[in-house]
């Protein structure tokens, strides 16, 4: 692989250099903040070698590159010439998108500590339960337990240094207030109060009795808080001694205001979040594994996984375990490998059985995207597949009460982790879930798969379309319906253009897909700048027009991603466009679609077929010569 050539399109498809305002990644993911993101090509993007995906979600435009997205930033990085990620403008963003922007900054280049702690655990955990070492007495474990502990124990610091590249301020400053917050004689200081019952005081300030190690929420506010004092500091400290002012000004206020009132009340917060996932776990254990194991595909898809991330970390921290987000994602990783691996042992095509059980075997062991994007939402059925098993190893995770008592990437690898009060019997049920969580999404993803050869697919259509009628030997041409729904007659499309068939004959879909694909083999002939239209002729002269909803071209391109442009040389079910049906529907629009012959003056006659419930690539039209 080409790593220099991969970044250098990727810039160029992204809308170019001045179209980065930042730029991270995760395990699989460059994950950029994007001007204007209707600049980038998805299209072309997706058809990069190297480049699994693209999707859009958490305020980020994210391209999927796999394992060896670390190679790629790297590069990007230098050629960008960013030190930290860029510069970011997020004023025109919702408040929850900002929110998940925030985490998933302030996440990402943390996991691998947290990774590394959960796997030093799991050694434990597995010398533990075998009896190869007695904790008590062995002084290596007890060296290995402190070095796996020390991650979450000064967490506050990593988080600080990770928060300050997302709030453009000083690292090191950042650090600094983390130590604050962790400072042995503080912790002394906190331990007498409670004993003696006398509040610790800073002048008049009472200074709030909590312990803030292996906290998340006290840090991130306190260098977000920081980040403003910082740059006030800066602005109005005189220049020839701003060097000593500045610092001086920012660790004062920022620490006392950090001890006094941003420390408690994240540390409250912190408490509260515990209290309620203890009152899930006593009323409804069951509840959040299922849906997790059911929807964390979804949550990955859009990148919004990372809101949650830290519940689990807190539940750890607080509570000594984690009941609900960690054993809700185990059986979803496990399931989308076993959705994969199933294509992989079914398709008889050498490029997606390479990609599936490389894939497949990556998620069973952690990491699922190169699964999910590469193969399950690609194929859709082992995404239907995977969210199935992942809920059902998830309920049966959850009804078990199966804890986890350490972090990492929820896997195979990471299982010993579940090694813990109730001695085996936890580890065993959570094996128990993956199996279930693997065996269904593997039997239903085996079963739904089927093999498309579009070349096949169009021959057969092509046959079918040029086969002359026994009545009257006339040419017949197939419409092919380009989005699963319900089709409908011309006339009950509420806009007198179409159903007065003021511009051509056809047929309408209420879709029920954000998908929509070419109901003909030819060419794209026209793309409205807003994509809510699509003009096509096929091969044997047919002029067909999607028009996608009514009035949805004052949405300005909203919500629409055009998967293919003016020229592009079309198949029977080659993607066209990518609509979010929701989002247009809760904007106030009718997203019903007209399918048009708009050169139906041509031909002697266009027949719909009788309405119905239709899925993409059957017959809605037939157009007769």
């Amino acid at each position: 692989m080409d790593y220099q050539k991969l970044a250098d399109q990727v810039i160029t498809h992204v809308g170019g250099q001045k179209n980065i305002q930042n730029l991270t990644h995760c395990a699989t993911r460059l994950r950029f903040n994007l001007t204007d993101d209707t600049k980038a090509s998805t299209n072309d993007l997706k058809q990069l070698q190297g480049v699994l995906g693209v999707t859009k979600g958490g305020g980020q435009y994210q391209v999927i590159i796999g394992n060896d997205v670390e190679k790629v930033y790297d590069l990007l990085i230098e050629m960008l010439g960013f030190s930290d990620g860029g510069s970011e403008d997020k004023k025109n963003q919702h408040i929850g998108t900002r929110l998940i922007d925030i985490i998933s900054s302030i996440f990402t280049p943390i996991l691998p500590v947290i990774t590394a702690s959960g796997m030093l655990k799991a050694v434990l955990a597995l010398c533990t339960a075998f009896k190869w070492v007695d904790p008590a007495t062995s002084t290596g474990y007890q060296v290995i337990n402190f070095m796996a502990d020390a991650a979450f124990y000064f967490l506050p610091i990593f988080l600080a240094i990770s928060a300050s590249k997302k709030f453009k301020c000083n690292t090191y400053l950042a650090a600094m207030l983390g130590g604050v917050l962790l400072h042995p004689n503080f912790i002394a200081m906190v331990t007498a109060s409670k004993e003696s019952g006398n509040a610790i005081k800073f002048a008049f300030l009472p200074i709030y009795n909590a312990s803030y190690a292996s906290t998340v929420i006290p840090i991130i506010l306190t260098v977000w808080f920081m980040s403003y004092i910082e740059r006030y500091a800066k602005k109005y400290s005189p220049k020839m001694i701003a060097f000593f002012i500045v610092p001086l000004i920012t660790v004062l206020i920022t620490g006392l205001v950090a001890l006094v009132i941003l420390g408690p009340v994240g540390y409250v917060v912190g408490n509260y979040i515990a209290s309620g996932v203890m009152f899930l776990d006593r009323t409804a254990g069951w509840l959040v594994p299922t849906l997790l194991g059911a929807c964390f595909p979804l949550l990955v898809m859009t990148g919004t996984h990372y809101g949650i991330i830290p519940i689990g970390a807190n539940n750890i921290m607080t509570l000594g375990y984690d009941a609900m987000i960690g054993p809700g994602n185990l059986p979803s990783n496990i399931a989308q490998g076993g959705a994969a691996l199933a294509v992989g042992i079914k398709t008889k095509k050498s490029d997606i059985k390479q990609l599936a059980f490389s894939s497949g075997i990556t998620a069973v062991c952690g990491i699922t995207e190169p699964a999910l994007f590469g193969i399950n939402v690609r194929f859709k059925t082992p995404l239907y597949a995977a969210m199935a098993g992942g809920g059902a190893g998830g309920l049966f995770i959850g009804l078990m009460g199966v804890r986890r008592f350490a972090s990492g990437s929820p896997g195979l690898l990471t299982l010993p982790v579940y090694i813990g009060d109730k001695g085996l019997t936890n580890i065993i049920n959570a094996c128990i879930g993956c199996g279930i969580a693997f065996i269904v999404s593997f039997v239903i993803s085996y079963l739904l798969y089927k093999e498309h050869s579009p070349t096949d697919t169009t021959q057969r259509l092509e046959q079918a379309a040029s086969e002359p009628t026994v009545v009257n030997k006339q040419s017949v041409t197939t419409i092919i319906a380009p989005v699963s729904g319900k089709l409908v007659p011309i006339k009950q499309v509420k806009d007198d253009v179409f159903s007065l068939e003021m511009i051509g004959k056809g047929c309408a879909i209420i879709p029920d897909d954000k998908l929509f694909v070419s109901p003909v083999k030819g060419s794209v002939t026209a793309l409205y700048k807003t994509n809510h239209a699509i003009g096509i002729k096929s091969d044997q002269g047919v002029e067909v027009l999607i028009h996608i909803g009514l009035d949805t071209v004052k949405l300005n391109g909203q919500f629409f991603s055009a998967q293919i442009k003016v020229g592009d040389q079309v198949d029977i079910g080659t993607p066209l466009m990518i609509v979010d049906l929701d989002a247009i529907k809760a904007a106030g629009y009718d997203i019903i679609t007209p399918i048009i012959i708009t050169n139906a003056a041509d031909y002697t006659e266009v027949l719909p077929i009788t309405p119905a419930i239709v899925s993409r690539e059957q017959v809605i039209l037939k157009v007769i010569r």
